[in-house]
This record gives C-alpha cells, structure tokens and sequence, in this order.
C-alpha cells in the first residue's frame, strides 16, 4: 500500500492480521468511492472534517496527504477540520497538531 507510513499501527495491524476482514471492508470502500460523485478535493476535505467530529486521530495523516495530493491547500484542510466545531464543539481542535505537521511534512 502506497503511503505506508501515513498508516496508524492499528489499521496496520488489521490490514495485516485480518487480511479477509480488510479484503471486505476494501470492496465496501470501492463501492462507495465508485458511487461517490464529489471531486476527489471535496471528498478528502469532508472525511477530515468527519474524523475530526468523531476524533478519529489515528487517520489523519493519511487522509491530509489524500487532502493535498488531490489539491487542498493548508487553509482548505484547517477549515474542513473546523468546520464540525458548531456542532461538535471544540473536540474537533484536537486532530490539528497531527494534521498541521502532516501537511506541512508530507
């Protein structure tokens, strides 16, 4: 897988000892991918601003590279983030350390 580095250890390890398991989840992923009609930009943007809400950390960096290889800039994936804060308050500032230094080293 592309990225490796930018995966957590935890998908890692599903990835790795539930292989069955990821094969599913994978064919589920591509079938909403291919169902999706968003850009691939607006795509990126709105699932930070999801793993922001649901303080799903662990993702970030990965999907912050998805964000700027499809052509988010900084301020774009620092809004997208914040953009679950009426609604989920402040947890949401919680993702942007790990998704400030992903953009910026990546």
């Amino acid at each position: 897988m592309e990225n490796k580095n930018l995966i957590s250890e935890a998908f890692q390890a599903f990835l790795n000892e539930a292989p069955e398991h990821a094969k599913a989840w994978g064919g589920a992923v591509q079938g909403f991918s291919a169902a999706n009609i968003l850009d691939a930009k607006t795509t990126a943007l709105s699932y930070l601003s999801m793993l922001a809400v649901l303080r799903i950390d662990s993702g970030i960096p990965f999907h912050v590279q998805a964000a700027k290889n499809a052509g988010a800039s900084r301020e774009e994936m620092i809004s997208a983030i914040l953009l679950g804060f009426p609604l989920a308050g402040n947890v949401v500032t919680q993702v942007l350390p790990a998704a400030i230094k992903a953009f910026d080293e990546v």
